[in-house]
């Protein structure tokens, strides 16, 4: 690719509002079909029983510690990857993408051990019942043990977003949701010759999705990327800067979305202690909003790269045009979220075949957690400032005062009122602190960074 065309790179030309949802718009819909595999993996298992939808909701802490070091990991990417294409060192934005498959394949070691020394334990942790936990153990060491799927996955979608290549993205994404979805009755129920493996099947059919989608996305790179150069020499010849300034930015939002499975671990604790209906409850919820969120979050992974690719321009118009027309369609989104959740709980819940006691303490649980729904929004949005311009530790700051410092302890006190109803209320309560908080550091690296901008007269390339 020539350095002119690399020059007009559309974050820094196209309309910002065209833009944003040229950007978003194929990663929203990517997310939802995300979203959809998630729910209808939950969906097809709870069909099973009512046990292994709990099983399934016991794994999710540690199946989101796995993903948060993807998705932290690359965030940074992303972030690196899109500044040194907006400051033209070009150099850079290849070693930043070389240097993060690296730091993936690394990270899926990890996991590797994970599953084989700590399944157990961290399963028993959380439930007394052995109906629950084996299937728990089984799905748990499935993902662990081919995590590499889902690393790759993340790695090769984050440089398609970070180059403007959304679409190409969107079908890497695609590719692994609907071949997870057409595998998961087949695996679990044995369907058309194939044993029926239940638990495990959800596992084998998650994992075969995320390998073909990096395949896909490899392939993409390779044939449709033409800004970033992929080349396994590279990728075993590591960097100290590159790497350091991927974590600047990229250990911040692991340490910030892994807190989700502390969170989560420990609202299943909480919850546990009423019934394990009540922890299938908080699975189908948080299966559930994930339809509001992930097209938020789709949103916010549009929006990052055109900010940090318009910070390296020096383009305090468009960033400030990108992030409030961003804010707006986010919280009308997340309306509309919580409108559907206060007018339809039974309806949703009725896609995991509740019994009249799930349904008894779902319903008003529903209702009672969707009302902080916009709220979420504000926060989801202006903390992409914080990624895209590396001040990721505000982020994580944010995130330790919403689900640590707030929402588990305010559940844990709720839990002793002995009314399981209560204890919802703890969201709301969080994100209430959790928006002041964004939108105080907020307007301080808007003043620091943004407001300081000046126009960059002259690049050369790195």
């Amino acid at each position: 690719m020539s350095e002119d065309s690399r020059k007009s790179n559309k974050m820094g030309t196209m309309p910002v509002k065209k833009l944003i949802v040229s950007m978003s718009l194929p990663m929203m819909v990517s997310m939802l079909v995300q979203a959809l595999y998630n729910v209808v993996d939950s969906v097809f298992v709870s069909w099973l029983s009512e046990d292994a939808l709990t099983a399934v909701g016991l794994v999710f802490p540690m199946q989101n510690l796995m993903f948060s070091i993807s998705l932290g990991t690359g965030v940074g990417i992303n972030a690196l990857l899109s500044k040194s294409l907006g400051e033209r060192k070009f150099k850079d934005s290849d070693a930043a993408a070389n240097n993060g498959l690296l730091l993936m394949l690394l990270s899926s070691l990890i996991f590797v051990f994970v599953g084989i020394f700590a399944a157990v334990p961290f399963v028993n942790s959380q439930t007394p019942y052995p109906s629950v936990a084996g299937q728990a153990v089984d799905y748990l060491r499935i993902v662990c043990f081919f995590s590499f799927a889902s690393y790759f996955q993340v790695t090769f979608e984050r440089i398609l977003q970070s180059t403007g290549k959304s679409v190409q993205s969107m079908i890497s994404q695609l590719t692994g949701a609907i071949i997870n979805i057409i595998l998961d009755p087949i695996m679990i129920f044995g369907l058309f010759g194939f044993p029926a493996l239940g638990v495990k099947g959800a596992a084998i059919a998650t994992v075969t999705g995320q390998f073909c989608a990096a395949c896909v996305g490899l392939f993409l790179n390779i044939r449709y990327n033409p800004d970033i150069k992929l080349d396994i020499k590279s990728v075993f010849r590591p960097r100290a800067d590159i790497i350091g300034k991927i974590y600047l930015v990229g250990i911040p939002s692991i340490l910030m979305m892994s807190i989700g499975s502390v969170m989560t671990y420990s609202m299943n604790i909480i919850t546990g202690k009423f019934s394990s209906t009540a922890q299938a409850v908080f699975t189908s919820y948080f299966r559930l909003q994930s339809f509001i969120f992930m097209p938020v979050f789709g949103l916010n992974n549009g929006l990052i790269p055109v900010m940090a690719y318009n910070f390296g321009a020096r383009s305090k118009k468009r960033i400030m045009e990108a992030l409030f027309f961003a804010v707006k369609l986010a919280i009308v989104m997340m309306c509309v979220g919580t409108l559907i959740f206060e007018v339809a709980p039974a309806f949703l819940l009725g896609f995991f075949k509740p019994s009249d006691y799930m349904l008894q303490i779902g319903v008003p649980a529903m209702r009672i957690i969707a009302v902080h729904f916009p709220l979420a929004a504000i926060g989801i949005v202006l903390g992409s400032v914080f990624q895209a311009f590396s001040q990721s530790i505000y982020s994580l700051i944010v995130s330790l005062a919403r689900q640590l410092v707030v929402l588990i302890p305010v559940a844990w006190l709720l839990s002793l009122t002995g009314v399981l109803n209560n204890v919802w209320w703890c969201f709301l309560c969080a994100e209430v602190i959790s928006a002041s908080l964004t939108i105080i550091f907020y307007r301080h690296v808007k003043h620091k960074l943004i407001d300081t901008l000046k126009p960059l007269e002259t690049a050369s390339e790195a």
